[in-house]
């Protein structure tokens, strides 16, 4: 069978799914504009979504990775925080083993249907 090939995602999850790749691309556009709402129009999600999605990582983790504040001289923002910035290194790193993982694994399918 030609084009054959091991694929799949991984995430990590509690009682619910804290961190993916959808959640990855939210807090990096978070982090490049210093927006949710913004984040959200990048990723064409509307805000109430993105907002869930932050505060569900806020809750299921030990200290939030997102902090916001509303209003002031700058008119406010959001920011990742180092909680925040710690997970993203994690889970970008577990991503690019996950992608060896998949690549390795393809190429010993590739051998067994040559075979």
């Amino acid at each position: 069978m030609r084009n054959l090939r091991v694929n799949g995602r991984i995430w990590l999850e509690a009682d619910e799914r804290f961190m993916g790749i959808g959640r990855l691309e939210l807090l990096d556009h978070i982090a490049s504009t210093g927006s949710i709402n913004q984040a959200a129009k990048a990723m064409q999600m509307s805000y109430k979504r993105a907002w869930e999605l932050v505060q569900s990582m806020n809750t299921q983790a030990d200290k939030p990775l997102v902090s916001t504040q509303t209003g002031g001289e700058r008119g406010g923002g959001t920011v990742i925080t180092p909680e925040g910035e710690r997970y993203l290194t994690y889970y970008r790193n577990l991503q690019a083993r996950f992608q060896q993982f998949l690549q390795t694994e393809t190429q010993s399918l590739a051998t067994l249907v040559s075979d």
